[in-house]
């Protein structure tokens, strides 16, 4: 080897050297970043978690909402380019998890059936994902069979049994997650023997009420909280069978931030069962009917509460 090349090759062990050493050396990251779904309850609470721990913990947030479906953020999660989002209990068991929710007690009390749904995906996010499932939020988020309330009144419909003898001549709007999980479309047609008269029409959650009370469908998978229900004069069915499990709202965080950020740990227990369904209804409906924005939202909600 000539002295040129020597010398090249020793620069280059250099290099490498003053990059390991700068690797090593870069600190530990001084800010934690929340995402959401693509839907607004979603915005809302991540704004929620991010204003609240903030102001409890002067962590520095940032905030990547909108992000997409429930797997997307998942693994974004699980990357680590979030730290933290809200997911429901029975969605994180049939979606994320691939469990039947029947194997957790439908037959036993609704909280005990949330519970034991609760702590069976706290345990497995844990030993999977080493995710740490925090205390629930206060409210359920189930899937709402949506109608239009003239249709609910005319044709008597309270629940959605009620609704197999008209099926064949109505239309169907689900969001596109309902129609592939295993806890959405084709087992709730299942379940109640519902023939519609053609395939759902797939579409963006945003558009989804919207196009029932403009009569493009009969009937839409929306969600039990969603402010736009009682605005628009629409009816939720009644889920007569329990088809669907639990959704009890929780935040879920990396294990390895919390060891970063030992005090995020008790500013996520001070929002342990503060929202009603009633609060999580009036905050949806504010941005969504009322078009206001989400961070003077929650920055009301949370003076009202007192955190």
């Amino acid at each position: 080897m000539n002295r040129a090349s020597f010398r090249f090759l020793f620069f280059l062990y250099l290099l490498n050297l003053i990059y390991f050493v700068t690797a090593c050396s870069k600190p530990p990251q001084s800010q934690i970043t929340i995402g959401s779904k693509f839907f607004t309850e979603q915005v809302v609470l991540a704004e929620l978690l991010a204003q609240h721990i903030e102001a409890k913990t002067g962590i520095p947030v940032i905030r990547k909402a909108n992000l997409g479906g429930t797997l997307l953020v998942h693994k974004a999660l699980l990357a680590g380019e979030l730290d933290l989002y809200v997911e429901y209990t029975g969605t994180a068991l049939t979606a994320v998890l691939n469990e039947s929710p029947s194997s957790y007690g439908r037959a036993v009390s609704p909280s005990d059936y949330s519970a034991a749904v609760y702590h069976r995906v706290k345990q497995l996010y844990s030993d999977r994902f080493r995710l740490e499932v925090t205390e629930p939020l206060g409210f359920e988020n189930t899937f709402a069979m949506v109608i239009r309330g003239d249709d609910a009144k005319n044709l008597r419909l309270q629940k959605i049994s009620d609704l197999a003898p008209i099926a064949p001549k109505w239309r169907a709007g689900v969001g596109y997650e309902f129609l592939e999980r295993p806890d959405g479309f084709s087992g709730l047609t299942a379940s109640y023997k519902l023939h519609f008269a053609e395939s759902p029409r797939v579409m963006d959650l945003g558009l989804i009420y919207r196009a029932l009370v403009d009569h493009q469908v009969d009937i839409v998978a929306g969600n039990s909280t969603d402010g736009l229900i009682d605005s628009l004069g629409l009816v939720a069915l009644a889920d007569d069978h329990h088809y669907f499990p639990p959704y009890d709202a929780v935040p879920i965080v990396r294990q390895s931030t919390l060891v970063q950020f030992p005090q995020l740990r008790a500013a996520l227990a001070d929002l342990a069962g503060k929202l009603s369904a009633a609060d999580i209804r009036r905050l949806n409906f504010a941005v969504d009917a009322l078009h206001q924005d989400a961070a003077a939202v929650v920055q009301q909600f949370r003076f009202s509460k007192g955190l």
